[in-house]
């Protein structure tokens, strides 16, 4: 039988909105989350350390945050500079419909383009706001005119030009506060 883990919620600011999410989290769970986010080459043992547990105890937590859905993957930050990726665009793109088949469309193949590191809806004039990397601005207007705005569905683009990220950081757990319930 599982021991029964208190439920936690999960508070942060949006803006003027408090945002509330429940969640199967305690305190070392948290503690682990925010090692690995750090420092995802960790070795388990010094994990465990880390946290105040022993090395199996440890690993049966990581392999549950893992299990559950909470760690997705580990990966390794990239010199994009060094890599000669340095061009960053950020394009605004609007469909000529936004139904669920549209949509769906849209999305399964954005996600086929290698040059588009990430892809939100938004809620805009626009329905996406796509983060496009390439080597320079000529490799970009390629990816656009021949890949984007030949996506299903689009109906216009607009292009702002990265001249330099300020700040840039993975996801990790930030400042979450947490109450018992």
């Amino acid at each position: 039988m599982q021991p029964i883990r208190p439920k936690y919620t999960l508070k942060w600011e949006s803006g003027s909105e408090i945002m509330d999410i429940e969640d199967d989290l305690d305190g070392i769970d948290r503690q682990i989350l925010a090692v690995l986010a750090e420092d995802g080459r960790i070795s388990v043992t010094a994990l465990a350390a880390r946290v105040g547990l022993s090395k199996s105890p440890a690993q049966v937590r990581l392999k549950r945050l893992q299990d559950e859905g909470y760690i997705l993957g580990f990966h390794a930050c990239l010199n994009m500079t060094k890599l000669g990726l340095e061009h960053v665009a950020f394009t605004e793109v609007k469909l000529s419909s936004t139904t669920e088949a549209a949509l769906s469309a849209f999305n399964t193949a954005v996600s086929a383009i290698p040059e588009v590191e990430q892809c939100h809806m938004i809620a805009s004039d626009y329905d996406y706001l796509l983060k496009v990397r390439t080597r320079n601005i000529a490799a970009y207007r390629r990816v656009l005119g021949e890949e984007i705005s030949t996506l299903p569905g689009v109906a216009s683009t607009s292009t702002f030009v990265s001249m330099e990220t300020v700040k840039e950081v993975p996801s990790r757990p930030g400042s979450i506060q947490q109450t018992n319930r």
